[in-house]
């Protein structure tokens, strides 16, 4: 299941990495988006808004750079078996999350106005973060959960 999970989280953030790759060049090249989905046809609105960029930059360059980042230690996961390599998967995915919640919400309700490329950017976030999870429990196992044979002794 560990290993599974990490090529499903190097193919969500290749997808994720498209997704903002998109973006980014559409920003930068001043097109228009292109969502005719309905109730999902805001993209332009969204990407037209002071929110779509922070100290500057847009927000979908910091999307590729977060999936790239994502990709790189998922890529890494595969052949180095490090603990502190899978926190920082984590760590970098609850990050992601995070952002992407608050993101979601300022489109709910401050822009009022919903872009399928960054809901769907916020999914994967969601999935990949899930996924992080089951490749190193956030808990260790309690210590009546051991089998007896790796049990303390009792004191005397």
């Amino acid at each position: 299941m560990k290993r599974a999970s990490v090529v499903l989280i190097l193919v969500l953030a290749f997808c994720g990495l498209a997704d903002s790759a998109y973006l980014a060049q559409n920003e930068t090249a001043g097109t228009p988006l292109l969502c005719n989905i309905q109730y999902l046809s805001g993209c332009n609105t969204v990407a037209a808004s002071p929110y779509s960029r922070l100290f500057g930059i847009p927000l979908a360059d910091y999307g590729v750079l977060f999936y790239s980042i994502i990709f790189a230690l998922a890529a890494l996961e595969l052949f180095v078996y490090d603990r502190r390599l899978r926190r920082t998967l984590q760590g970098v995915a609850i990050l992601g999350l995070v952002v992407s919640l608050y993101f979601t919400l300022i489109e709910v309700f401050a822009i009022q106005a919903y872009c399928i490329y960054c809901l769907a950017s916020a999914l994967i976030a969601l999935i990949i973060f899930v996924l992080a999870g089951f490749i190193e429990p956030l808990r260790r196992p309690a210590p009546e959960a051991l089998p007896p044979s790796l049990s303390m002794p009792p004191a005397a």
